[in-house]
């Protein structure tokens, strides 16, 4: 394999990810080697970007609780060095706090590094890059992908990173700004009184229980999995997993605690769990974060994915008066397009997921688990003051009777000019048939809602943004509707024979 392509081949979207451990899933493709020269070839990038010298540049450098974090860590602060960069080291933080430390005053790097590979399995790793203005672009990644390729270091070189406790100022950042908002009676603990319970699955984001929840006067004894493990012997950390999430709902409800919080292993992602064990998180987590800013923000743009449900939408519009704007999967295209609305004149203040990714334009538009959870501890506290739940939030947001999300696999190659055929075929079956009814404007896929006496739902078929597969998500209002709906569609999918069976 040439260097270009197997450099090309860690690029994950707006990520570097590849296999850091040899397993069962094969050999390892992202080791000390690629580590250290994709570090040198983003010293030389962001040089270029700044118009500072390589010697002139400050770059942080951190990591989740990965296995392979300590070494992936050593190997980038070589690489960066080998350019004359100035390195510090953060050492165990989460993925926002890597971002923030472009902005905070006590670090203001121009820019950082992150060793994570989000929920991903146990032998895996990338790195994540961050200046001032956020993420990097999936067109700078190729770039600095390309440079590293031409240019690899292989062997240990000399590097001198000095420590830096980003940490502390982080918890510091994140105390000051539940302080100002709670304003309570007593203003050094605004969280006393409440009990709030941590799910960190092992990741990187164990830190916010005690460091800031306790420190602002909350009782969080029932607290789960905090210590970092990176063979997550707990679940998966991530706030999509099933598993994961009724772990912090048994904790939640087993401490008769007011609120549950679960991070992903980096930290980027949350969900919550309320105190009657209800889960929030994908439609329901999007519901109520919107809720607090729509009291901040009356008709502003949210900004989602496009797997959100209409139950979703009828309560962003049309009970806190926002304007939801469905678009595309991948957390990168949602804050892009936040972004895009506000320099285009039109206030967007949430861009967020149901991953959990969320980012607000009042915090940098970073997606940040655990500022999206201060905000929501922020107003329960308030609303505990005036004898209120953050459940009431919430109250008149519908769920779908059902839903369901099935992922075609595409057999062969060329499967991205396949799956596009197919989209382009399944919009043509649903314009013959008048019971199915293409929603415009759709930004992704084709997606089909039904409105008759038989069955009230819809159906989104899209590519998947990596992999060849085609997810097909369904919602019915009514119990049974997906049957109803997976009969009227499955005589389409007969013919593919490069797709999995429905």
């Amino acid at each position: 394999m040439e260097n270009s392509e197997k450099y090309l081949k860690l690029q994950n979207g707006s990520d570097v990810r590849g296999i850091a451990l040899t397993s069962e899933n094969g050999e390892a493709n992202l080791t000390s080697v690629e580590a250290r020269t994709i570090a040198s070839a983003f010293a030389g990038w962001l040089s270029a970007k700044t118009g500072k010298s390589c010697a002139d540049l400050k770059i942080g450098i951190g990591h989740d609780s990965r296995l392979t974090a300590d070494s992936l860590s050593q190997a980038a602060c070589e690489g960066a060095c080998s350019k004359g960069a100035q390195v510090f080291l953060c050492g165990l933080v989460s993925t926002p706090s890597m971002f923030l430390s472009t902005v905070l005053k006590e670090s203001s790097f121009d820019g950082s590094v992150m060793i994570t590979a989000s929920h991903m399995p146990s032998d895996r790793n990338g790195l994540k890059f961050f200046t001032k203005d956020g993420g990097l672009e999936k067109n700078e990644i190729t770039a600095i992908l390309k440079e590293a390729a031409s240019s690899e270091l292989t062997g240990s070189l000399p590097a001198e990173g000095k420590p830096f406790d980003l940490l502390t100022a982080y918890c510091s950042h994140l105390k000051e700004i539940m302080k100002k908002e709670v304003d309570a009676a007593d203003y050094e603990h605004p969280l006393k009184g409440l009990k709030i319970v941590e799910d960190a699955g092992n990741g990187a984001a164990g830190f916010f229980a005690p460091r800031i929840l306790e420190a602002l006067g909350a009782d969080t004894e029932g607290s789960v999995f905090l210590n970092p493990d990176g063979n997550f012997p707990s679940h998966i950390p991530n706030p999509e997993n099933p598993a994961a999430m009724e772990a912090i709902r048994r904790a939640t409800v087993e401490a008769k605690a007011d609120l549950g919080v679960i991070f992903d292993c980096d930290g980027d992602r949350a969900a919550v769990v309320l105190g009657n064990g209800e889960e929030a998180n994908r439609n329901t987590l999007i519901a109520l974060i919107s809720a607090i800013i729509a009291e901040q923000h009356p008709e502003s743009t949210v900004v989602t994915d496009s797997v959100t449900s209409d139950e979703l939408t009828e309560f962003l519009n049309g009970k806190l008066g926002l304007k939801h704007l469905r678009f595309k999967r991948g957390y990168k295209n949602v804050i892009d397009k936040g972004i895009e609305l506000n320099a285009a004149g039109e206030d967007c203040e949430l861009a967020i997921e149901t991953s959990g990714h969320g980012a607000l334009k009042e915090n940098y538009f970073s997606d940040d688990g655990a500022y999206l959870c201060v905000k929501i501890i922020c107003r329960m506290a308030r609303l505990k003051a005036e004898g209120k739940k953050i459940s009431d939030l919430i109250a008149d947001l519908g769920q779908p009777a059902e839903a369901r999300e099935i992922r075609f696999t595409i057999a062969g190659e060329g499967f991205r000019d396949y799956g596009l055929q197919v989209l382009k075929d399944f919009e043509a079956f649903a314009a013959a048939d008048e019971r199915f009814h293409i929603v415009t404007p759709n930004y992704e896929g084709v997606r089909v809602s039904f409105d008759d006496p038989e069955v009230k739902g819809w159906v989104l078929l899209r590519m998947s943004l990596h992999e060849p597969k085609m997810p097909m998500n369904l919602e019915s209002k009514e119990k049974g509707g997906l049957d109803v709906i997976l009969g009227r569609i499955r005589p389409f999918f007969e013919k593919y024979d490069r797709l999995s069976r429905l």
